[in-house]
C-alpha cells in the first residue's frame, strides 16, 4: 500500500486522532513520512513505541507513548535509555508490570528521570491475569505516586489472547 492509499484510508475513517502501533512501528523507515504527511494534514498522531528503537526521528508533535520494559517482561536489557532526553511534555511513558520487582523497576525509573514533571503521563498496567490491579493500586497509593493507572482494556473487551485488536 502507498502512502497516498494510507493517508486516504485514514480520511476515509473521519476521525482526526491517528494512533500508529503495531508491533514495533520504528521498524518500518515509511512510518516517518506517513507520520509527517498526517501532521501536515492536520491529523493529531500518536506513536505507540516498544522504547527500543530511537525516537529521535520522529517529527515534532507526533505524541510518543513509550513503552519502559520492565525486568519481568525479559526484554528490559533492550530499553534504549537515550529515547529519555527526546521526551516532551506532550509525550506519555508507559510501563506494564508483572510484580512487586516490576513495580518498584517502573518506580525508580519514572523517579531518575523524573518523568511526572516532563510527559503528559506515566502510566501504569498490570500485567492482564497475573498482576491483580486492586495489588498495583494500593502500592501507586501508598507510595503517592504521580502515576496513572491503566489497565489494558482490550483484553477485556476481547478474548486476550486475541491479537491484532
Amino acid at each position: 500500500m502507498s502512502l497516498e492509499d494510507v493517508v486516504a484510508q485514514v480520511r476515509g475513517y473521519g476521525c482526526n486522532v491517528v494512533e500508529i502501533t503495531g508491533g514495533e512501528p520504528l521498524l518500518q523507515k515509511e512510518v516517518y513520512p506517513l507520520m509527517q504527511r498526517l501532521l501536515d494534514e492536520g491529523y493529531t498522531v500518536m506513536l505507540e513505541t516498544g522504547g527500543h528503537r530511537s525516537i529521535a526521528q520522529v517529527p515534532a508533535g507526533v505524541v510518543r507513548v513509550m513503552d519502559v520494559k520492565c525486568p519481568g517482561s525479559g526484554e528490559a536489557h533492550r530499553n534504549d535509555w537515550s529515547n529519555m532526553e527526546h521526551l516532551t511534555s506532550r509525550d506519555e511513558v508507559k510501563f506494564v508490570i508483572k510484580d512487586r520487582e516490576d513495580y518498584d523497576f517502573a518506580r525508580e525509573v519514572a523517579a531518575t528521570h523524573g518523568l511526572a514533571g516532563r510527559v503528559a503521563a506515566v502510566l501504569f498496567s498490570p500485567v492482564h491475569g497475573i498482576l491483580d490491579p486492586r495489588l498495583l493500586a494500593s502500592w501507586i497509593l501508598e507510595d503517592r505516586l504521580e502515576v496513572r493507572m491503566q489497565l489494558q482494556v482490550h483484553k477485556y473487551i476481547w478474548d486476550p489472547q486475541t491479537r491484532g485488536v
